[in-house]
């Protein structure tokens, strides 16, 4: 009898370890995700990196890129998403618009009509910077799209939760590249 009851504990305790650890392992998988743009074209960039600090004093950003001729070419935004009716910041999402063709207004997605395919629904989710294990990419991982003949990388280095348990942001941090080569053939600076 004293050996029946430790084979249901042991089941139960095999049980709760892998249920903790395929959460995990969904969220951690990617650190680098890549998609194109369904703009393609030559247009190529004046190359930049920087990183932003967001608040909800300081949600928005906007910047005018510059073709290599010097144009400006797209306004790329991040700006602040949240639940319907709601102040409170859940996520930010990157945007840029084509300049010389305002029929589009994000070319950071896979198809020009983000509904007409749910099989590229993960990959326009991929400017969506989300911190939550619904999130279609995670949050730590590098994004990398190209658009024309150049990249934009996005890639979330900080966030931080008021109150911790709650959905609602109040600080994150985004680094962000206009790049005119592929930076997933770049070495490892750390190599």
């Amino acid at each position: 009898m004293r050996l029946r009851m430790k084979q249901p504990w042991l089941l139960l305790l095999v049980l709760l370890t892998m249920s903790a650890v395929i959460p995990l392992s969904a969220q951690s998988t990617a650190t680098e995700i890549y998609a194109e743009s369904f703009r393609q074209g030559s247009t190529r960039v004046v190359e930049d990196s920087f990183d932003i600090k967001f608040t909800p004093q300081d949600p928005i950003f906007r910047e005018r890129i510059k073709d290599l001729g010097g144009n400006d070419r797209y306004a790329f935004s991040i700006i602040p998403r949240g639940p319907e009716g709601d102040t409170k910041i859940t996520s930010w999402q990157g945007i840029m618009a084509d300049l010389q063709h305002p029929i589009y207004s994000n070319v950071l997605l896979v198809s020009p009509n983000p509904s007409d395919d749910p099989k590229d629904d993960a990959k326009n989710a991929l400017c969506r910077l989300w911190p939550s294990t619904f999130a279609a990419v995670p949050v730590g991982a590098k994004r990398i799209m190209k658009v024309d003949q150049f990249y934009v990388v996005l890639q979330v280095k900080a966030y931080h939760f008021t109150p911790p348990e709650s959905p609602y942001l109040d600080s994150m941090t985004v680094h962000v590249e206009f790049r005119n080569t592929d930076p997933r053939q770049a070495p490892d600076p750390g190599k």
